[in-house]
């Protein structure tokens, strides 16, 4: 089912999408280093959308490691921000800090510019691009979104980054008040790993 692949090299330092993906591909067999075991530094992502980074994510770790790599690009698109963060979503109000200090910095900014506005829909959109080398001609590309709105304050201690503030559509929950394993079923990292399974069987 995992088209012969055993293991790969997930393209971040964050340990929240370290620990969703390898919850998702654990019962195919493969398994999940990240690049921070391997002591490759985070790619730069200078790029305008989430496609493009996540391909200079994943052509980096396979040209450190010499391994298959896997690399996810995404972030919370606001409609009533123009679609901000969007590609900015993890350094949205500052790089200063761990990533703790970010988030929180991140969804006090987004508190702060909702204030005001009447619409609060958004949605999570997530890129994960699998390369089998740095040359690999026909990288595999999944894509997913997640819809829901900006609830009025943060709820729930699960997750990461936004989850706190991101109301599920039709649950009245945020992301962070959902169980793990619920969360990776139905968010848009979990609908677009599921399509890149497919993928990964087909290929």
């Amino acid at each position: 089912m995992s088209g012969g692949l055993k293991s790969l090299v997930l393209a971040s330092g964050n340990p929240g999408k370290h620990a969703e993906l390898q919850s998702l591909l654990r019962p195919l067999g493969i398994h999940v280093l990240t690049q921070v075991e391997l002591g490759v530094a985070e790619a730069d992502e200078p790029h305008d959308s989430f496609l493009e980074n996540a391909l200079a994510k994943a052509r980096h770790a396979c040209i450190a490691t010499g391994l298959p790599a896997l690399a996810d690009d995404s972030g919370l698109c606001v409609d009533a921000l123009g679609g901000a963060p969007g590609v900015h979503s993890a350094y949205f109000a500052g790089r200063d800090g761990d990533r703790g200090e970010r988030d929180a910095r991140n969804n006090d900014k987004l508190l702060a510019e909702m204030r005001t506005k009447r619409d609060r829909r958004a949605h999570y959109e997530c890129v994960l691009v699998l390369m089998r080398g740095a040359d690999d001609p026909r990288p595999l590309v999944a894509r997913a979104e997640w819809h829901g709105e900006i609830a009025p304050a943060a709820r729930g201690d699960g997750g990461f980054g936004y989850d706190p503030l991101f109301e599920v559509g039709g649950l009245g929950c945020t992301a962070a008040e959902l169980a793990p394993e619920e969360k990776n079923r139905i968010s848009h990292r979990g609908q677009a790993l599921r399509k890149m399974v497919e993928l990964i069987a087909r290929s």
